[in-house]
């Protein structure tokens, strides 16, 4: 009888795991602790890795094809009857009121649409042409246009995930899920006070995994950050199709079909998991807001929610086989790029549970590089 593959964690990266290997035919269990602080459920996610100025090739590589998959997996969800991916191409808004940095945008766009054609349409914007394309924006500023660009709603997109491997037969959980070990092999997991047998075990459960891991003797290297993120709302404002906005720093603006604005985050580096709303993180993120966008300052008030970001050593992910442990499998550390590239890292977790060559190199990606040695 064939065991199934496990999967603890059901945040965007568990999810995408659990629905490509249904595709496949396989048979999953996906068990989930239903958190607070899970950082797909709180993130709203911007699909514009070209312009980025992180030199770091190895992550570029993961954030470019996690672009590049989005299309064919949102096709996917929707033959599957999930209409309401969260998913939308509108483009991104590369902001800036220096036009020397403005050059270096655009000249590192043309360069990275060499290889990576769904880059789209690359357009220089003089500050009036960039307010027309997002009426509420300060109007110091001038852009670099990205047509290929997207949005993502990490709450509906999870959904859709979930429900489209339910549908291809995967059994979802709600638990607290533990290894399960004879004779110093991981043979399955502990649910609920079940054991259940586990042909491969993946982990998937982010700023969480350390918890999973330590019963092996195994310490990982998992930090993690608080991002607090603002929704508001302005209504009357037709939004669905306004691009998302990337301004200089690590802020983001988006609007959203329901008169709905995102706006984030913080980054916060956190020992222990504080949930809390704080006042430091609201005035941060509207200080920084109303800067980018004056006319939020008329905005309502809708909810803040709170993510906990992971990160490994390098702030670079690592994926593959747990050390001594062939039959669990992990991914960990997509930082305040997890959106961007989860459901590429669960497309390459799916092919090393069916033992297949991944796409990238897993020499970059080192588990080990996430583990404490003693």
């Amino acid at each position: 009888m064939r065991k199934p593959y496990i999967i603890i964690g059901g945040g965007i990266l568990g999810a995408s795991t659990a629905f490509y290997l249904t595709q496949q035919g396989a048979e999953v269990i996906l068990i989930d602790r239903d958190d607070e602080g899970q950082a797909t459920d709180a993130a709203a996610g911007i699909i514009c890795p070209w312009v980025s100025q992180r030199r770091n090739k190895k992550w570029y590589h993961l954030a470019k094809n996690g672009a590049r998959v989005y299309p064919s997996l949102v096709a996917d969800l929707e033959k599957l009857g999930e209409k309401d991916t969260g998913y939308k191409q509108v483009g991104a808004l590369s902001l800036h009121t220096d036009s020397n940095k403005l050059d270096g945008m655009e000249e590192r766009a043309y360069k990275r649409r060499e290889d990576a054609s769904e880059i789209g349409n690359i357009s220089r914007l003089t500050a009036e042409e960039t307010q027309q394309r997002f009426p509420i924006l300060n109007k110091d500023y001038q852009a670099v246009y990205i047509s290929g660009a997207a949005r993502v709603d990490g709450r509906k997109l999870l959904s859709s995930l979930k429900n489209a491997a339910g549908k291809n037969g995967a059994v979802l959980l709600s638990g607290d899920a533990m290894l399960h070990v004879t004779e110093n092999t991981v043979t399955g997991v502990v649910c609920n006070g079940e054991i259940i047998e586990a042909g491969k075990v993946i982990l998937t459960n982010g700023a969480w995994m350390k918890e999973t891991t330590e019963p092996l003797g195994i310490q990982l290297d998992v930090s993690f950050q608080r991002a607090q993120i603002m929704h508001l709302e302005i209504p009357g404002l037709e939004t669905a199709d306004w691009p998302v906005v990337m301004p200089p720093g690590n802020k983001y603006l988006l609007s959203q079909d329901d008169h709905r604005f995102v706006i984030g985050s913080t980054h916060e580096d956190q020992v222990h998991f504080d949930y809390r709303v704080t006042a430091a993180g609201i005035h941060e993120i509207l200080d920084q807001g109303f800067a980018i966008a004056p006319e939020l300052a008329e905005a309502t008030v809708l909810e803040t929610r709170v993510g906990f970001r992971p990160y490994t050593p390098g702030f670079l992910p690592v994926i593959g086989e747990l050390p001594e442990h062939s039959n669990v499998l992990l991914a960990n550390g997509l930082g305040s790029s997890g959106l961007t590239m989860g459901p590429y890292l669960g497309q390459q977790l799916a092919k090393l549970a069916f033992d297949e060559k991944p796409d990238i190199n897993l020499d970059h990606y080192d588990v080990k590089s996430a583990m404490k040695l003693h």
